[in-house]
This record gives structure tokens, C-alpha cells and sequence, in this order.
């Protein structure tokens, strides 16, 4: 390894530094998105399955819950994305959770094998890079 490859090789390990930063936020939110669509989901669940009048706490955020009564409906009010929110009857609003719920999975598994590629490579390159500085050293 001459000095310019040298060099190289030092300039894309902080590459892959930045890379996994980036990917390691990027699998903190697509995991903060899904234990929210699947508080969304199982909250849906619950009005599904209950009858009118029943008690249900319904979560509010921040580990907050909330006492509510049933009111025998079959509507929700479902977030599709860019800030657009549309009304669904409860099957279908549950339905479209559970997709939702199977993208934001597979987009986290994704972002995790990005993440073990990305060390694997950099953990590589940085042993070649230790190797060339013994061989100089030597």
C-alpha cells in the first residue's frame, strides 16, 4: 500500500464512520415508528373488540393512559403519511396498521444488515490499514 492508497484507506474509514452513524439514527427512528404503530394497532384492537360501553385505556404518549368508554363505533381516524390523516372503519384501519407495522420491520432489518455490512467492511479496512502500519514500522 503506497502513502495515496494509505491515505485512501484512512479517508473512507471515516466514511464508514459517518455511514454508520447516519444508519444507526436512521434504525433509532424506524424503531421509535414502530412501537408507535404497534401501540396504534393493538389500541385499534381493543375498540375492535370491545362492546359498547366497555372500558378501555387508550394511550396517550410518554407511557400516559387515558380512561375511555366504547362507544359501539366502527371508525378511526388513521395517519397515512405527509401529515394526511383519513377515516377508515376499524378492520381496515387495523389492516393497514399491520402492514404498516410489517414495512417498518423489514425497513429496520434492512438498516441492520446495512449496519453489520458497513462494520464488516470498515473492520477489514481498518486491519489492512494496522497491517500497513506495522509493515512500516518494521
Amino acid at each position: 500500500m503506497n502513502d495515496d492508497e494509505l491515505r485512501q484507506a484512512i479517508s473512507t474509514l471515516d466514511v464508514y464512520k459517518l455511514q454508520m452513524d447516519t444508519l444507526a439514527q436512521q434504525a433509532q427512528i424506524f424503531q421509535q415508528a414502530l412501537e408507535e404503530s404497534v401501540r396504534a394497532r393493538e389500541t385499534m384492537r381493543a375498540f375492535l373488540n370491545a362492546k359498547e360501553g366497555d372500558e378501555l385505556l387508550i394511550p396517550v404518549g410518554a407511557s400516559s393512559f387515558v380512561a375511555a368508554k366504547a362507544t359501539g363505533g366502527d371508525k378511526a381516524i388513521v395517519g397515512i403519511g405527509s401529515r394526511i390523516s383519513v377515516e377508515k372503519n376499524l378492520n381496515d384501519a387495523v389492516a393497514y396498521l399491520e402492514e404498516t407495522v410489517k414495512e417498518i420491520s423489514e425497513a429496520l432489518r434492512r438498516a441492520g444488515e446495512s449496519i453489520a455490512e458497513t462494520e464488516t467492511r470498515a473492520r477489514d479496512l481498518s486491519m489492512a490499514v494496522q497491517h500497513e502500519y506495522q509493515r512500516r514500522q518494521q
